[in-house]
């Protein structure tokens, strides 16, 4: 038995939800534990493509258990969405593979337009957010104001906590933000139409993990966003609403951390990130949109294009430390194949001083400049390799470089978008 946790190590974007489909193959759940619909994840299986944002991703194979945990946030209406097209594709078959917890918030609709208002109001600082409501939802859970699933299914707890919340959210919309106030009849209908359909999910995250460990049932625990996004270790204020690294899996979950036996970090060959905020390898240029162009880089959730950068090793190392990572897992290595050489930051230089580390103040991280060491690129495809010894020697060199300078073992290799587009050099399940 094996309890993995498998979280994003830069801004994102990384190509979590391929790994977690292949990991699911060992494991016997799977378990979302944070953040919202404002993440996607893109999985490839054979020639179907299935962007998911709220169900866990292992939600594709038969007979695992799905879970969302309580530190998720719940748009209703996306996650019935999403439902139905899994239906349409032929999975989800049996409906008991999928528990949500009761205590998992709810995103409403006031929550959506307070999100939108507030990054379109003139002279706000812009965080880049999706619009999604997810950080308000988030504000609520925090501040004890929150709808709950738990709320939700009960109509008569429901309309009572909606009569008593809806006035001060319409006072911040129409007096503050300018927006017209949202009808409590009109949405009381339409959400408790949300609550008679999820009934039929509703679990306790924390009991079904502890039966399953008990039973020596390997868990795999899906993160969302990345690591520097976190909501206290990522490059505040702009970050996510909720705990991205490792440590929220307990949080999210109800599952104990002395239970966790491996935490493997997926990240990419260079960086991307999106939205707003400091990004000290990026490259605005001819380059950065050569990356792009080749790695598809727009968003699953928004289609935004993702900023694009070189490897940045001090980001990464961050991310090893506050993760307690055990592996990597290198993604779109193949999207540089055709670059004749390569650059891989491996510290900061900061008003003449050389930095190691990442720096915790964002308006600190906004002024550094890249330290390059230059590797020479392969020049060859390879999508076709399926084992590490396949790969051109410039690319056995350029994961050997990052291994070394973030102080961390790679597991396993991305060279396309399909499972088979992938070589495991160490199993977290059993070590090997």
């Amino acid at each position: 038995m094996a309890n993995v946790v498998v979280v994003g190590a830069q801004w994102g974007d990384e190509g979590k939800g391929k790994v977690v489909d292949i990991y699911t193959e060992r494991s016997q759940a799977v378990v979302r534990y944070q953040g919202g619909n404002n993440a996607g994840h893109t999985l490839v299986v054979g020639d179907e493509k299935t962007v998911l944002h709220l169900i866990p991703s292992g939600i594709l194979h038969q007979g695992k258990k799905c879970i969302i945990g309580n530190g998720v946030v719940l748009d209703p209406k996306v996650f019935l969405q999403e439902l139905e097209g899994l239906k349409a594709k032929g999975y989800l078959k049996d409906e008991s593979q999928l528990v949500v917890d009761r205590n998992v918030h709810i995103i409403m609709p006031y929550h959506k337009e307070i999100d939108i208002a507030r990054e379109n109001k003139p002279g706000e600082r812009r965080i880049g957010t999706t619009g999604r409501g997810i950080g308000p939802t988030y504000e609520d859970k925090v501040g004890r104001r929150g709808i709950r699933l738990a709320d939700l299914i009960n109509p008569e707890r429901f309309s009572a906590k909606l009569k008593e919340l809806l006035p001060e959210k319409n006072f911040l919309l129409e007096h503050f933000l300018k927006q017209p106030p949202l009808d409590e009849q009109q949405i009381l209908d339409e959400y408790l139409g949300y609550g008679e359909k999820l009934k039929r999910f509703v679990g306790n995250s924390s009991v079904l993990l502890e039966e399953c460990r008990v039973k020596g049932e390997n868990i795999l625990f899906e993160g969302a966003q990345g690591s520097l996004l976190d909501i206290d270790h990522g490059t505040y204020p702009y970050v996510t609403s909720s705990s991205t690294i490792a440590g929220g899996a307990s949080i999210g979950s109800g599952f104990g951390p002395r239970f966790i036996n491996e935490v493997i970090g997926i990240s990419k060959a260079y960086v991307t990130r999106v939205g707003e905020g400091p990004f000290p390898t990026e490259l605005d240029d001819a380059v950065g949109e050569r990356l792009r162009q080749a790695g598809a880089e727009f968003g699953a959730t928004t289609g935004r294009p993702r900023r694009t950068g070189w490897f940045d090793a001090v980001a990464l190392r961050e991310a090893v430390r506050t993760n307690g990572l055990t592996g990597l897992a290198i993604t779109k290595l193949d999207v540089l194949d055709e670059f004749e050489s390569i650059k891989v930051c491996t510290a900061y230089s900061y008003k003449g001083e050389m930095l190691s580390d990442f720096p915790s103040d964002a308006h600190i991280l906004s002024q550094c400049k890249p330290v390059y060491e230059e590797l020479d690129g392969w020049n060859t495809d390879i999508c076709a390799a399926t084992t590490y010894t396949d790969l051109p020697q410039q690319a056995r060199t350029y994961l050997a470089k990052l291994e070394e300078i973030c102080n961390c073992p790679v597991v396993l290799v991305s060279v396309g978008p399909r499972r088979d587009q992938t070589m495991q050099i160490r199993d977290p399940f059993n070590g090997e």
